[in-house]
């Protein structure tokens, strides 16, 4: 059974990091491109960084590039976000996905499913 389990939110002041962790369970990560989005209230959506299982390249939205980081652990079948420089614009939901991950428009939900998400919120 497909189930894809985010953690590491919380809440850290401007300038600061957190890393997001995304674990999957009910396929192995050399199946499908993995993809991280977020949803702020009252936004819609927003795909921020994609990374494919074919020879790990990777995608990063404007909003996040030079910030954060997508990377996997294949042998623990585990993504990752890490990120730095943390804005209050930064604050949402994320969450991760398998993708169809396109290095020029960013990540597609592929398997319409979402994880249950986890919180990130900058605030001083």
């Amino acid at each position: 059974q497909l189930q894809l389990v985010e953690s590491g939110g919380g809440l850290v002041q401007p300038g600061g990091s957190l890393r997001l962790s995304c674990a999957a369970s009910g396929f192995t990560l050399d199946t499908y491109a993995m993809g991280w989005f977020r949803q702020a209230p009252g936004k819609e959506r927003e795909g921020l960084s994609c990374i494919t299982n074919t020879d790990g390249s990777t995608y990063y939205a404007d909003s996040v590039k030079g910030r954060f980081t997508i990377s996997r652990d294949v042998a623990k079948n585990t993504i990752y976000l890490q990120m730095n420089s943390l804005e209050p614009e930064d604050t949402a939901v994320y969450y991760c996905a398998a993708v169809h991950c396109s290095l020029y428009v960013g990540p597609f939900n592929r398997l319409n499913y979402w994880g249950q998400g986890t919180q990130v919120t900058v605030s001083s």
